[in-house]
């Protein structure tokens, strides 16, 4: 049954609510502790939070999604600049050459993107209007929407430099 509790906070309810997956942890924990009968207590209690909680099981979504395109997609290449150099020969390859660092940037986001380009279109966490993941969905709304910006001048200001 725990282990039922403990997919059910990660799959169902997810990033709605995502104590609940704190919750069904510390029940686990809790019944392990105590055993039965005093420890059914905490499952039941988590069972009722679940059933309660918001539900979205968007992120479950996302990662089948990003499986499936990964499989499908087998012969796009890891773009350079996000690639690791631990070797010389990396290095001279061009391994993580332009990489730019979030942190380094006011809003903590590059101007770059993470993905091959055949594939840089593809969205797959589509967050739902369900608890905090209608937050998180704003969230998500703005970095895209402010990274795509800070491609688009960065991209005008090569152009500039090429003429």
């Amino acid at each position: 049954m725990t282990r039922r509790v403990v997919r059910m906070a990660a799959e169902d309810v997810g990033l709605a609510d995502p104590r609940a997956l704190n919750v069904a942890l510390a029940a686990r924990d809790i019944y392990h502790f105590l055993g039965t009968p005093e420890g059914e207590i905490a499952l039941f209690e988590a069972v009722a939070y679940l059933a309660l909680a918001p539900k979205s099981n968007a992120v479950y979504t996302a990662e089948k999604e990003s499986r499936r395109a990964a499989s499908e997609n087998p012969s796009y290449p890891v773009p350079l600049h996000i690639r690791n150099a631990p070797t010389r020969l990396m290095k001279d390859l061009g391994y993580g050459a332009g990489y730019r660092y979030d942190h380094d940037y006011d809003d903590k986001l590059a101007p770059q993107g993470y993905l091959p380009e055949e594939l840089a279109d593809l969205r797959f966490y589509h967050p739902t209007d369900q608890g905090l993941e209608a937050k998180l969905r704003e969230r998500l709304d703005w970095l895209r929407g402010r990274r795509a910006e800070l491609m688009e001048e960065e991209s005008e200001g090569q152009e500039e430099e090429e003429q």
